[in-house]
């Protein structure tokens, strides 16, 4: 619940929890040696000077089992405030597709937050910027009516249209070094797991 750095292969691991192989404990005893390692570290918020909500969308792993990509996204309010890995509900044709999906799920978190900040600090309701480092699932957003590429993908999925028409959700690309749900995505090199760490805000 404060380790945003392990959701991803905690959650990996929980898909095997009825039926484990010598793979996932190996995986498992790997993800305890981390956390020895850092057991010191804790997830801190304040200290730094941030315009308001801020969120990262992400999604990877389309070659997984089943094709189902993980969608990972992270909040940022004067600290990391909310993240999440997760297998997407439907097989994504394309990578473009399961950026577009993820950037959906974090949108309907974008406004349930905003929402609610705005309530308990009495703060005026402006638009969350989401960053996602996928050019083709930005374009997508901003597309309106039909669309040759768009055509197979579940109309409940174009609601994020509207949001960003209506200025509630402002969505940027962001490069991939950049790109703070990547840890939610994948399993990442140790550098960039301890730069991430250090970006989400583990001291």
């Amino acid at each position: 619940m404060s380790r945003p750095d392990i959701t991803y292969a905690v959650g990996q691991l929980a898909r095997y929890l009825l039926n484990p192989g010598f793979t996932h404990w190996t995986a498992l005893k790997r993800v305890f040696q981390y956390l020895q390692g850092t057991k010191e570290q804790w997830l801190v918020l304040g200290g730094r000077n941030q315009p308001g909500l801020v969120g990262y969308s992400d999604a990877d792993g389309m070659t997984n089992e089943g094709r189902r990509a993980i969608s990972g996204f992270i909040f940022q309010f004067f600290g990391t405030v909310a993240w999440s890995s997760k297998r997407q509900e439907i097989i994504a044709l394309s990578t473009a597709e399961a950026e577009y999906i993820a950037l959906v799920y974090t949108s309907r978190e974008a406004v349930w937050m905003n929402r609610m900040l705005a309530q308990l600090f009495k703060l005026q309701t402006k638009p969350v910027d989401i960053h996602c480092d996928n050019q083709s699932a930005i374009a997508l957003t901003k597309v309106e009516g039909f669309h040759p590429r768009t055509k197979h993908i579940d109309i409940r999925y174009h609601w994020i249209r509207e949001q960003v028409k209506n200025g509630t959700i402002t969505v940027h690309f962001v490069g991939t070094d950049d790109q703070l749900a990547d840890i939610e995505t994948k399993a990442l090199q140790p550098y960039k797991v301890k730069r991430f760490s250090d970006l989400l805000g583990l001291r």
